[in-house]
């Protein structure tokens, strides 16, 4: 072969490498350049805002096609917004509110990838079905049937029939058994799963007639009982054996360092009772109250309990938990009790009619704040506004409820300067960002169930929209749903199942800076740190008290009619 023939073939090969870069260049484009489009990936309710956004400070004209008959149904020009700070990006919006006819749409923006919308009047039931069914997958010390888990069955892990208490060697083992695995590791923590357990209580109580006729197919659908309430038992069930005989609660169960990345049957350390808390004890005898209101046949059983554990918080007020020295899993520490001391009084006040003591309780309640496992004030609001107002005098109430439509006004204040229309500030972005915007959102659909001001809803769709898809980093935040949605997380069974596809209908924790792991993040800017990784547990961990906000906010929504903005 002589020079010329392999020059030659150094020019083929050249134009041929670039013509595979200029065939493939679109499927390596990321979804954060500035030629994309964010917008909700799960559909939108008719009469519902839809906004999609740009990170973009040019004007630039768009256009909405309906796909059934592939006409041009709107064409605008998008609105430049300011500049998303905790991105630091300049945004422009299109509005497509007038879309409201059930449909698909494709959104075609001047420079940027087409994105494809829907329009649904029962949008979000199916996303919700998918949230609540993550626990049955979360549960603990039982197979998972392919009747009911399909591709993600697997052997029972975790029996927890025998369990001691760390420190404590003397003490007979016990049965410990049922419950929700917590988070992407297999412990159980009475303190996450307090506030977990209260808001699908919380759930049921408000939105009864949804959860009749609402099935998942789980292993009890067949009963006559609701199946959120068969859910919360598996739960319940666990908790009751966490308190001791002296009324007082086991803060974990726990082994002394976490699992690695295997399947709960190959996680065989040894599981311990940890030390009694103050906080654990007041989570669980706030549940117990609160459950107390939902099984009519197991009431007497759990307000005896969760009197037990207020007797014993009465002589341990500041037991506060640190984990033991040779315990290096969740803390789930907490010194700051008077949130949960008032939260236990009040939900035993409710369930034992005591208008007394339930009015000393709401006379001392601070203003309302986005609850978390650590701050649970807004927690006793909630079942004050829904479960208490014939207990109280009506100034007393109406003081309640002005409080919470306060929060809810504020946060409206906040979506409407914001330049992308959520109601989120920089100190949202924390360890479970996502959760915090799911929290704000079920307190926002309280609120408007209350008074029926549409700007309440607004607020709390445009927070489904952000984890549904109108961020700046492309992702919707729930397993399984949506265009982009994480497939790398931070969750035992997910890592070692060898099935590509994550468990469905986990909420990530979201974006912030914290980076706790130290893994390689794309930005330090804390609405853009967020990495769909196993390595990333600070910000693509899953949790159950993080589904449970959702869980809420897609029941509510789904109960309550879609009506028109006002």
């Amino acid at each position: 072969m002589n020079k010329k023939h392999i020059y030659l073939i150094l020019i083929g090969l050249l134009v041929l490498t670039a013509l595979i870069a200029i065939f493939f260049a679109p499927l390596f484009k990321t979804p954060a350049s500035s030629d994309s489009v964010f917008i909700n990936q799960w559909g939108f309710l008719p009469h519902q805002n839809k906004l999609a956004v740009l990170s973009s400070d040019t004007v630039r004209s768009f256009t909405v096609t309906d796909l059934k008959t592939n006409q041009a149904v709107m064409k605008s020009k998008t609105e430049l917004n300011g500049t998303w700070q905790e991105a630091g990006k300049a945004v422009a919006l299109a509005d497509i509110s007038g879309i409201t006819s059930p449909g698909e749409y494709r959104l075609s923006v001047e420079g940027a990838s087409p994105q494809i919308f829907a329009v649904r009047p029962d949008n979000y039931a199916t996303i919700h079905d998918a949230a609540i069914k993550a626990y049955y997958y979360a549960r603990a010390g039982v197979a998972l049937d392919p009747a009911f888990a399909g591709k993600w069955h697997r052997p029972a892990g975790h029996p927890d029939n025998s369990v001691k208490v760390l420190d404590l060697p003397d003490l007979p083992a016990s049965p410990r058994q049922k419950g929700w695995y917590d988070a992407g590791d297999y412990n159980k923590y009475v303190v996450n799963s307090g506030i977990t357990t209260y808001t699908l209580l919380r759930a049921y109580l408000d939105h009864p007639a949804f959860y009749r006729e609402r099935y998942w197919n789980i292993p009890e659908s067949m009963n006559e009982r609701a199946d959120i309430l068969d859910e919360i038992l598996w739960n319940l069930d666990w908790l009751v054996t966490m308190q001791a005989d002296d009324g007082g609660v086991y803060h974990k169960l726990t082994t002394l360092d976490f699992a690695g990345p295997v399947m709960p049957h190959k996680a065989t350390k040894t599981r311990y009772a940890t030390a009694k808390s103050t906080a654990a004890t007041l989570n669980f005898a706030a549940v117990m109250s609160a459950a107390a209101r939902v099984f009519e046949d197991k009431r007497e059983v759990y307000l005896d309990a969760a009197r037990q554990a207020l007797e014993w918080v009465r002589q341990h007020p500041q037991r506060y938990y640190r984990n033991e020295q040779n315990v290096h899993t969740g803390e789930y520490g907490d010194t700051y009790l008077e949130d949960e001391f008032r939260w236990a009084r009040i939900e035993y006040a409710i369930s034992t009619s005591n208008s007394e003591a339930l009015r000393a309780q709401v006379q001392t309640l601070p203003a309302v704040s986005t609850p978390s496992w650590a701050s649970v004030d807004s927690l006793g609001y909630l079942s004050v506004l829904n479960d208490a107002q014939a207990l109280l005098s009506s100034s007393d109430y109406q003081k309640v409820k002005t409080a919470l439509l306060d929060y809810a006004d504020h946060q409206v204040n906040i979506m409407q300067a914001h330049a992308l229309r959520v109601p989120t500030v920089v100190s949202d972005f924390v360890w479970g960002s996502n959760a915090v915007m799911m929290n704000k959102a079920m307190l926002l659909e309280v609120a408007f169930a209350l008074e029926k001001r549409s700007r309440y809803r607004d607020a709390s769709l445009a927070l489904v929209d952000y984890i549904s898809g109108r961020n700046l980093t492309g992702f919707s935040f729930v397993t399984g749903f949506g265009s982009r949605s994480p497939r790398f997380i931070h969750h035992r069974p997910s890592q070692a199942d060898n099935i590509a596809d994550p468990v469905p209908g986990w909420l990530v924790g979201g974006p912030q800076n914290g980076h706790q792991d130290e893994c390689k993040y794309p930005s330090d800017m804390p609405a853009m740190s967020y990495l769909d990784a196993w390595c990333s547990y600070s910000t693509n961990e899953v949790a159950i008290n993080w589904n449970a906000p959702l869980v809420y906010v897609l029941a509510s929504i789904s109960a309550m009619p879609d009506t028109p903005s006002q």
